[in-house]
């Protein structure tokens, strides 16, 4: 299975992956002309792609999604809550599915579970190979860690995962204190230390990959979120590698097998 992040934060997030000649894409969070210009430096075409599964309603995940399934074809997946916080996906055809629904699709296996954050129904999701058995964790926008979704995320052996702040940036950020709390609890984003905590209670031999996304760009630098992963990580089995996506760049490929996971990661620039 091969994975790229085609960019993520708080102006757009999209997750691609590639199972026996099979592509699923995560999240659509950009309009339809930033995606062909994200995929086309990777070589994608996006009608390609058989089906796009939104996380939640939030602009930043959905922007694209009702645009660009009906220029290139794609199937659309949404919990119901979603499909209901964002009529344009109800409008579009969108395939309805509750929250600890395993979804069926095109080359992968999608299992979703719920995920504590501000919106209507959101998720995050496990996807498998089902010709590889290779499994992808995608585990963003939450501001806790669930048992619920610690269960799911166990075994994966590549994690896209949230690591949105750094709580002391975030005290001395921009924002509101309204805004800072809303960012900081239980319903809003994973800071760097919760990250941590998280990837290290899902360690394993087989996770060769930690992905971090949805990182603040006023509240946190790529250099601390990695950092703080990586000591967390450090008295573990963990000997993958850890790397933080961008926003306005790809990341990927990231490449692995089940259970004995071989990494490759390039970053792609975008011109912009």
């Amino acid at each position: 299975m091969q994975l790229w992040v085609l960019g993520s934060g708080s102006r757009g997030n999209a997750v691609l992956l590639e199972s026996d000649g099979r592509r699923l894409l995560v999240d659509a969070g950009f309009g339809v002309r930033e995606l062909q210009t994200r995929l086309g430096r990777i070589g994608v075409a996006p009608q390609s792609i058989a089906a796009c599964v939104v996380t939640h309603e939030h602009t930043d995940h959905v922007k694209g999604a009702t645009q660009a399934a009906a220029k290139w074809g794609w199937a659309l997946h949404a919990s119901e809550g979603t499909i209901a916080a964002h009529p344009p996906l109800a409008t579009a055809g969108t395939t309805a599915f509750r929250a600890g629904d395993t979804l069926a699709l095109p080359g992968f296996a999608v299992e979703t579970v719920r995920t504590p954050h501000d919106a209507r129904e959101s998720v995050a999701l496990v996807a498998t190979g089902t010709a590889c058995g290779t499994r992808a964790g995608i585990c963003y926008d939450l501001g806790h860690a669930s048992d619920a979704v610690r269960t799911a995320m166990r075994a994966v052996d590549m994690l896209v995962l949230e690591s949105n702040h750094d709580s002391d940036m975030l005290r001395a950020g921009p924002y509101p204190p309204s805004v800072s709390a809303r960012i900081a609890g239980r319903n809003g984003h994973l800071s760097n230390a919760a990250a941590g905590a998280l990837a290290r209670q899902l360690a394993s031999t087989t996770l060769r990959h930690v992905v971090l996304a949805h990182l603040s760009e006023n509240c946190n630098l790529p250099q601390t979120a990695a950092t703080a992963v990586r000591e967390a990580l450090a008295t573990t089995r963990f000997r993958g590698a850890i790397t933080p996506a961008a926003q306005d760049a790809v990341v990927g490929p990231f490449v692995a097998s089940a259970g004995r996971a071989r990494v490759r990661a390039e970053q792609l620039s975008l011109a912009f």
